[in-house]
């Protein structure tokens, strides 16, 4: 049995103007939102055993302030260039790679890629996913090659304004 979260970015900053995409950081919100959704994940009993994120700064910020919540050593999150900007192609390239002595992964990446990879996955739609929003499923799958051809369920779906 295989869980996967996806996480969107949190929230980021549009404060300086002529900054580049892949550099945007988070803003205030989004460095409060990033803690909260991982204190949720923690709060439903679920041990992420690996971090995996797009290197765009507002993505491994995000996925910095989740391990810090989930006791997890920043220094161990594994950057995947792929993830920045994302198509299904990709994601199913990167969860192939990981190795099968971790049980439940989070990957960070970007919209839209990151929504339609969420839909791609279970009969759970969600039209969007929000800033810092988590889309959670297993996999009865004994090893990530083969997580996309397993039987999968989806968990939840879990987002800041949610509550």
């Amino acid at each position: 049995m295989r869980t996967l979260l996806l996480v969107r970015h949190a929230k980021s900053s549009w404060a300086e103007p002529g900054l580049g995409d892949f550099d945007r950081p988070l803003n205030d919100r989004g460095k409060r939102d990033a803690p909260e959704m991982a204190r949720r994940i923690r709060k439903k009993n679920i041990s992420v055993d690996l971090l995996v994120s797009s290197p765009a700064k507002r993505a491994s910020k995000t996925a910095r302030l989740f391990a810090e919540e989930l006791s997890i050593n920043p220094d161990q999150i594994k950057y995947v260039p792929e993830l920045y900007l994302a198509g299904t192609a990709e994601f199913i390239r990167a969860i192939k790679f990981i190795d099968d002595s971790y049980n439940t992964i989070a990957i960070f990446s970007h919209n839209p890629g990151i929504t339609e990879f969420a839909n791609s996955l279970t009969s759970v739609r969600v039209d969007e996913m929000p800033t810092c929003a988590v889309y959670a499923l297993t996999g009865d799958s004994n090893s990530w090659k083969t997580f996309m051809e397993g039987n999968k369920q989806f968990l939840f779906f879990d987002y800041p304004k949610s509550i």
